[in-house]
């Protein structure tokens, strides 16, 4: 006999099932049932978001949302996530998230939906109209084993972000944000939302995140997140003007070797393909690629 198949709006009660379900899906990513919860109940008016789950037999199997994105200037961006347990694929639930998630942006006047999707489920996005832009990589390190931590240049100071003013951190982050490879500019970053959606999530462990100060400038920092022994290393920048000094290889190096003390093994993050000084840096401290993600565009219908 055929499960039933219900698909609803998540709340805050369905973290455990949610974070469950991404770690089946993506091994080498963190989102700890804490962060799951941040995920699903805070979100900014404007951004419109649906958190949905599909359950089978009262268990989460898998996970839909879509929203506007309000970080950017330019109008109509919007952003769709689908995952799906493996066992419970081949079933319909990712179409029937679909469906639900597209009309959605469709009546909250979205133009263009970005989605990422590993190489397997490359030809169900198309079949719904994606086409493929950039290519991310996903890698993992264990950081018990790294090199040798660089040397900390004359005038740099390092600090936890546990130790500095969530204004400085939010300057940095908007400044080095703004040549990240991304399919639209991020650009609009409020400081209000993003003090909510970034800074007080509490996957964000901030006493392993570690910021170069230049003075009470924050010039280059890394974020790192937690989710039992696991981390992901979440945002790595520098300001222009102190790029080429190498900072993000510092900060990184620190903050791994912090994690590695706190009794994380392994740590995971993420590179574009034209981001190269990053991928260098990773490739340094002697990341390992485990999974490949496609992202994807798609333009919906006027």
């Amino acid at each position: 006999m055929m499960r039933r198949v219900k698909i609803r709006a998540a709340v805050g009660d369905d973290a455990e099932g949610v974070a469950a379900v991404r770690r089946a899906v993506y091994s080498y990513k963190s989102m700890s049932p804490a962060s799951a919860r941040h995920m699903i109940t805070v979100s900014a008016p404007e951004e419109r978001f649906l958190p949905l789950v599909a359950e089978v037999d009262d268990t989460v199997v898998a996970w839909g949302s879509a929203g506007l994105n309000v970080w950017t200037s330019e109008p109509g961006q919007s952003d769709l996530s689908i995952y799906v347990h493996p066992q419970h694929r081949k079933q319909g639930i990712g179409t029937a998230l679909a469906d639900r998630l597209h009309q959605h942006l469709t009546e909250v006047g979205a133009i263009r939906v970005r989605a990422f999707v590993h190489p397997d489920g490359l030809d169900f996005a198309r079949n719904l109209g994606y086409d493929g832009t950039r290519r991310l990589h996903y890698a993992g390190v264990d950081v018990r084993s790294l090199p040798p931590q660089p040397q900390t240049p004359e005038g740099i100071e390092l600090v936890t972000l546990d130790q500095v003013d969530p204004r400085q951190a939010y300057t940095a982050d908007s400044i080095a944000s703004l040549d990240e490879p991304s399919d639209s500019p991020l650009d609009a970053i409020a400081y209000d939302r993003w003090l909510e959606e970034t800074w007080q999530s509490p996957g964000m462990d901030k006493a392993l995140s570690v910021a170069a100060m230049a003075g009470d400038e924050m010039v280059c920092f890394t974020v790192i997140e937690t989710d039992g022994d696991r981390a992901w290393s979440g945002m790595t920048g520098t300001i222009p003007s102190y790029r080429g000094r190498g900072l993000a290889k510092l900060v990184k190096s620190v903050a791994l070797r912090r994690a590695a003390a706190a009794g994380i093994t392994h740590a995971y993050t993420s590179n574009d393909d034209e981001n190269g000084p990053m991928l260098a840096i990773n490739n340094w401290l002697g990341y390992e690629r485990v999974e490949t993600e496609l992202a994807l565009l798609l333009t919906l219908a006027g």
